[in-house]
């Protein structure tokens, strides 16, 4: 009897496997009722008292090699169980915070800033058609305005180009919805510009558009003047005339940042103004194309780069800085 001790000794030492099937199998062998322990304790009111010493110490060894088999199996299953759920992918403790891209930040203060005033937001394709991001703008071929948006072409025989601006928003916009219309249109655009410090072939855009009844040149004015202070404080700013073939009249926007740094100079070339944005009252010629009646309608537009506001809030002298994805730079705004 001894010898079948020693027997299943063995076996037990060499017993191994992760299914939790077999180790209950192994569990019901040896310590169920019908089991092969009880069945020796039974077996040992038999045994005669001069062996009964070393069939105990033998049943004893017995039990203890099989109670620590299966701890050793449960708790490798259980580990097994751990590692297939646990992404082993993931990089090791620490993990690095991340955060908001500073485009990010200042575009979502800007429409903060808007929907605040009753604008809502509106997204188009960055795909566009020459209809879309020409022509309905009173863009149509060969004029020279178009020269100052050149572009990436995608397929010609129809046109179909990367957007230059966020007004194509606008017009699919108006296409679809009838006045009051007061909406924004941020997004990604495209111009093929040389790269420098201050000017990049992609970059931002937010556009805003108002059309109803009687709104007057008074009313640009004044929701440009209630956005420069919302955002950067007590603000000068100061309207040009320019030329927009899509607005009449129309102005650029230079808010008076001042001269405190090396990057204050770099950033408004020494005047302490920077141009941010560009504005006017919708032409006629673009109303038509929308099928929106120029007699009882009119609005505003606006539009601006949130690369150059976004240089100025944060003091970033070069634009190529937000499109190297330089952990480095992009780590210093963890906090916002």
């Amino acid at each position: 009897m001894i010898e079948k001790i020693e027997e299943l000794l063995a076996e037990v030492k060499g017993f191994n496997t992760k299914s939790k099937e077999e180790i209950e199998n192994f569990r019901i062998k040896y310590n169920g009722k019908k089991g092969v322990l009880n069945d020796f304790f039974e077996k040992f009111k038999e045994v005669p008292n001069d062996q009964k010493k070393d069939f105990g110490q033998k049943i004893n060894t017995l039990k203890q090699a099989v109670n620590a088999k299966l701890e050793d199996l449960k708790n490798a299953s259980a580990s097994s169980i751990i590692l297939e759920k646990e992404d082993l992918t993931k990089p090791a403790f620490p993990l690095d915070l991340g955060s908001r891209h500073p485009i990010n930040l200042v575009k979502n203060r800007i429409i903060e800033i808007f929907k605040s005033i009753g604008f809502a937001v509106a997204d188009g394709p960055e795909i566009e058609d020459d209809w879309h991001n020409f022509t309905a703008l009173n863009l149509p071929e060969y004029h020279p305005a178009r020269d100052m948006q050149d572009t990436f072409f995608i397929e010609q025989n129809p046109d179909i180009l990367l957007r230059t601006h966020t007004s194509s928003v606008q017009i699919r916009y108006m296409e679809e919805n009838e006045p009051p219309i007061r909406i924004l249109s941020p997004g990604r655009v495209f111009r093929n510009e040389a790269i420098s410090s201050r000017s990049h072939c992609i970059f931002h855009q937010i556009e805003g558009l108002y059309i109803d009844e009687n709104v007057s040149f008074a009313d640009l004015k004044q929701t440009i003047q209630f956005f420069t202070t919302e955002l950067f404080g007590k603000s000068k700013i100061r309207m040009r005339p320019s030329f927009f073939p899509f607005t009449e009249p129309s102005a650029e926007i230079d808010v008076y940042w001042g001269l405190n740094s090396e990057t204050d100079y770099r950033i408004t070339k020494g005047t302490g103004w920077l141009e941010i944005m560009g504005c006017g009252m919708v032409d006629p010629a673009v109303l038509k194309n929308v099928n929106i009646d120029p007699e009882k309608y009119s609005g505003y537009a606006f539009g601006m780069g949130i690369e150059r506001i976004t240089m100025l809030l944060y003091q970033m002298s070069d634009i190529r800085m937000f499109f190297e994805n330089d952990i480095r730079t992009l780590e210093q705004f963890k906090s916002l």
